[in-house]
């Protein structure tokens, strides 16, 4: 029989449990629920690491620069706690809006340059709204790692600098994009697409690799790069390209060229879904494998 996982609704409550077993190493994979493989993996790498695992669901309004999107977000939270409870999560943190911005609220964590570019100039105010949600989970559960999926890797990269800067003392451990068979990376905006969208919105990873097969051919262009993507994605009719990046993958900086490593990333409009996708573009793993 499966274990029911246990839900905690209040901050205090979080704070009991956390405070209940003298963990050592507690695991925290936030997320916004409607849950699938991509999730299910950051809890999976949760599990191999700590002692407990706890999830945490909560759509920030904060971090949703269109009232349309936040209002479109799909929900299934039975079906997510089912899918946590079956993946061995112990505990899922459930805050409401008002938990989370009680009356009054007005302290705001303000991401410093590496938020500026990408997903920072065509979302303003999003990284901010990221990075007050996560500081405030970080805080509340006091976990001692932190799982946050590489298909968001600017996310990745403002998280990373704030627990930097401000010294928090979590771990952010970083994993691995998940796909389906045809390369789309796993996201809960894909039940938005239609059949024909969703065949079209492999061109993402489609324009990725292009980059990546130029980059493995000896170019090293940031602009000749980008190009090798935009030619994909210009052939699809359905694609709006909102953005094409070759940047640092630590500081999001825009590259001239490419000398070891780049973060190829994009936001793509498939019909009314807006797609981001990414690709790590490293010229040591080249080496290895004799490229």
């Amino acid at each position: 029989m499966m274990a029911v996982i246990e839900t905690l609704e209040t901050i205090a409550a979080v704070r009991a449990w956390r405070a209940s077993g003298g963990w050592r190493t507690v695991g925290l994979v936030p997320t916004m629920g409607y849950l699938h493989e991509g999730h299910l993996a950051l809890v999976a790498e949760a599990r191999a690491t700590c002692e407990k695992v706890v999830a945490s669901i909560f759509v920030n309004p904060a971090q949703f620069d269109r009232e349309e999107d936040l209002a479109a977000y799909p929900v299934d939270l039975e079906q997510d706690k089912r899918l946590l409870a079956k993946a061995g999560c112990d505990a899922l943190f459930l805050p409401t809006p008002a938990t989370m911005y009680p009356e009054g609220f007005d302290t705001w964590v303000e991401p410093g340059a590496v938020a500026a570019e990408q997903e920072g100039r065509h979302r303003p105010g999003h990284f901010r709204g990221v990075a007050t949600v996560v500081l405030k989970l970080l805080n509340i559960v006091q976990p001692s790692h932190a799982f946050f999926g590489q298909k968001d890797a600017q996310q990745l990269a403002v998280i990373r600098a704030f627990v930097r800067d401000l010294d928090v003392a979590t771990a952010i451990v970083p994993v691995a994009t998940q796909r389906e068979a045809d390369g789309l990376a796993r996201s809960s905006r894909n039940v938005r697409l239609s059949p024909a969208e969703r065949q079209a919105a492999t061109v993402l990873y489609r324009g990725l690799r292009a980059a990546e097969d130029a980059f493995r051919s000896g170019e090293g262009r940031a602009a000749a790069l980008a190009h090798a993507v935009h030619a994909v994605l210009d052939a699809e009719p359905r694609a709006q390209t909102e953005y094409v990046s070759v940047a640092d993958p630590d500081t999001l900086r825009e590259l001239d060229t490419v000398e070891t490593r780049a973060l190829v990333s994009l936001a793509v409009w498939i019909g009314k879904t807006r797609l981001i996708d990414n690709l790590i573009l490293d010229a040591s793993e080249q080496a290895r494998d004799g490229a």
